[in-house]
């Protein structure tokens, strides 16, 4: 049996946790393999709202096994907020979830130190999310970070350890904090993170494959968001991408089976960083206001724009995508005319590649097809499509040249669509 991985192509925000929850079914189990609580994952159905934050989006399909893996970054505080409302709306986790013990836990300082280093930057800073994310990888990466696995041992020791180290360092930058509040939340985290079942989960993973049983790899953000695939500086700090999930889980490279990569029908983007089809007029105020694009964790208005061909086929090559689900397609309903980013004009010379670097001055040259201007939303089958939202897909899936599989045509579980292309 094979790993079958589910990640945006965009810079986040494509609707991922409404996919898996979609998939779900199909599947024994749902994994997640990178990222932390800076990446909310939205799902609407039965008329209620959830925002996953840390959990795995499979949580509410019933039996299935949930894992939080190895190369996901744990906030206790936070992820016991998300797992005891879930549990007070009517869904178990203890039975359901299990988490690595080599996933990395992000401190109180860790948070303390985003917003201090985010402020040494000034005018450059990224627009983090402020949840810790980045300086908790910057540990991992220099040996010095704190593990699920730890609680297990002499954990007052390690804890106070790190914490002295973090002390120095915002000591040196002369950085004002109070963490008094957080650390009694974070440490009543740390005591219910122990009720949960703690795994060696590369070897769960395996001997689940080994047994037939079948695996879905949920991915956060975006693959533009990769720290070493998208548009650097301005990403996050760990790989969104398909090779995530073997790190991220300790799965072998020939273990990967299908790759489902979630794209919108338009382009949104959070925080700073350059975003080449990005529209500052009244299109993109509607885009916004019809895509009711803010951010499910911060709140933050999300800059919008154009779909772009030339990082979503960037975004396709890296991950070896097999098939595209196509995001938030009812929002275009009543446009007269869509446009698609066919290539980029940098200094003069038109490129279909995805550059080195996109800041400056990067023109995007559009393709224009005529928009369906008719209400999607009740639409059940594709049978149903209009000619111009069929001819908006087929040229997408040309200069795509994957598959579009899944439509989404609003934000309920039941409005999704499946075509059957060959």
């Amino acid at each position: 049996m094979k790993v079958d991985v589910l990640l945006g192509l965009q810079w986040g925000d494509e609707g991922k946790g409404k996919v898996v929850d979609v998939l779900t079914p199909r599947y024994d189990v749902v994994a997640r393999f990178q990222g932390g609580p800076n990446a909310g994952h939205t799902l609407e159905f039965e008329g209620q709202k959830y925002v996953l934050r840390s959990i795995p989006s499979g949580i509410f399909q019933g039996d299935k096994v949930n894992i939080i893996g190895n190369g996901v970054v744990l906030d206790p505080a936070l992820f016991k907020a998300e797992a005891e409302a879930l549990e007070a709306s009517g869904h178990p986790l203890k039975e359901r979830l299990h988490i690595s013990k080599k996933a990395h836990l992000i401190m109180p300082t860790h948070r303390v130190l985003d917003a201090a280093y985010e402020a040494a930057k000034g005018d450059a800073k990224v627009g983090t999310t402020g949840k810790g994310i980045g300086p908790t990888y910057t540990d991992k990466i220099s040996r010095n970070g704190i593990r699920v696995g730890d609680i297990l041992g002499d954990f007052d020791t390690i804890y106070a350890k790190a914490k002295a180290r973090h002390e120095d360092i915002l000591k040196s930058m002369n950085f004002e904090y109070d963490i008094t509040e957080i650390e009694k939340e974070w440490m009543a985290g740390i005591e219910y993170l122990r009720q949960f079942p703690l795994v060696d989960s590369e070897h769960e993973i395996n001997a689940l494959l080994k047994a037939d049983k079948s695996v879905l790899c949920e991915g956060a953000q975006g693959t533009m968001l990769d720290i070493d695939f998208g548009s650097y500086p301005f990403v996050t700090s760990s790989n969104t991408v398909c090779a995530g999930a073997c790190s991220g889980l300790g799965v072998a490279p020939n273990k990967i089976g299908n790759v489902y990569g979630i794209m919108k029908a338009y382009c949104t983007r959070v925080g700073s960083g350059p975003f080449p089809t990005e529209l500052f007029d009244e299109t993109g105020d509607k885009l916004c206001t019809l895509g009711h694009e803010f951010g499910s964790v911060t709140g933050r208005k999300r800059r919008c724009g154009w779909i772009d061909l030339v990082a979503l086929k960037y975004s396709i090559m890296i991950n070896g995508v097999t098939h595209l689900i196509m995001m938030k397609s009812d929002v275009l309903d009543t446009f007269e005319t869509i446009k698609a980013c066919v290539a980029y004009r940098i200094n003069g010379v038109e490129t279909e590649n995805f550059p080195y670097s996109i800041e400056g001055e990067v023109e995007p040259i559009y393709a224009e097809l005529p928009g369906w201007q008719c209400d999607m939303t009740k639409m059940t089958s594709e049978d149903e499509f209009p000619e111009e939202f069929n001819n908006y897909i087929s040229f997408l899936e040309e200069e795509l040249e994957v598959p579009i599989k899944i439509v989404s045509v609003g934000p309920d579980r039941d409005q999704t669509i499946e075509r059957y292309t060959e």
